[in-house]
């Protein structure tokens, strides 16, 4: 009898053990699972600070910063010179370059040309405006195919070369558009290649920002890459002579919100470069 009670009383606490077992296990299981959500919506939380919503555009972005009721295309050119010939081409671009500028016949203006002072040396740099946009590139280019002059002049301009490269820029629709003015100036192309995808951003600040550099007329033309380096933003500045340019640019900082437009651009700049440049005696912008 007291083996059968013993037995009976072994097999109640191994019952109980059993149970209590079970129910630790499922405890823990629980904990796990709340834990495991809780993680689960914090990293999912954590994860959207850095997710950016795309909202939904019926437009090119192109077109959303650009002056839509003209139809300006702009061609930058940048021609590393040998050092013993820059003499040469500048003579031999000065003969040429404003007879296309002044022939109607040619759908195109040369909007200026420089030799870069500090930067990269031994370099020229023309800007041309081609009203009509790519029709009139395509009409321009086509032309001058069959110009035997500017044949000529691109085959001795050949030889005095070391590298050339360039670029198809539309212009701001916030910034002035480039006219001939008059000089001594010297000019600032500032280049910025911005991270894919700010563009907007960038125009959305400098709208605000050009205001702020329309004291000493110094603001000529912004412009932003179709063809080309992609997201290249250049700017484009005239001063009277580099101390003009120092007090100009420290100037600026005493008004209010300049200082914000800084803090919240250069984040979108992967990297920027500036050179200063003199004008040629070809070019409307001196």
């Amino acid at each position: 009898m007291a083996t059968g009670v013993l037995q009976r009383v072994s097999g109640g606490l191994g019952r109980a053990k059993s149970g209590a077992h079970s129910a630790g296990q499922l405890a823990v299981w629980g904990r796990g699972f709340a834990t495991s959500s809780c993680r689960n919506r914090e990293d999912s939380w954590f994860k959207s600070l850095f997710v950016r919503k795309v909202d939904p555009r019926k437009d090119a972005h192109s077109n959303l910063l650009t002056k839509n009721e003209e139809s300006n295309l702009y061609k930058i050119q940048f021609h590393n010179v040998k050092p013993e010939c820059l003499d040469a081409y500048n003579k031999l671009c000065e003969d040429v370059l404003p007879s296309i500028h002044a022939d109607k016949y040619y759908p195109c203006e040369l909007v200026g040309t420089w030799n870069t002072w500090y930067g990269e040396q031994d370099q020229a740099v023309h800007l041309w405006r081609y009203r009509g946009g790519y029709p009139a590139l395509t009409e321009v280019m086509n032309k001058l195919r069959q110009n035997k002059e500017f044949t000529a002049y691109r085959k001795e301009r050949g030889k005095m070369l070391l590298s050339r490269r360039n670029q198809l820029l539309l212009e701001f629709s916030f910034w002035n558009e480039p006219v001939p003015r008059t000089g001594p100036n010297v000019y600032e192309l500032r280049s910025y290649q911005l991270r894919p995808g700010t563009m907007i951003e960038w125009g959305n600040y400098w709208a605000r920002a050009v205001r702020y550099r329309q004291q000493n007329r110094e603001a000529v033309g912004g412009f932003f890459s179709q063809i080309g380096n992609l997201y290249m933003v250049h700017h484009l500045w005239a001063y009277k002579d580099l101390q003009s340019r120092e007090d100009t640019r420290n100037a600026v900082w005493q008004q209010e919100g300049w200082h914000e437009v800084v803090y919240y651009t250069v984040p979108l700049i992967q990297y920027m470069d500036s050179r200063i440049m003199i004008p040629t005696k070809a070019s409307p912008l001196q």
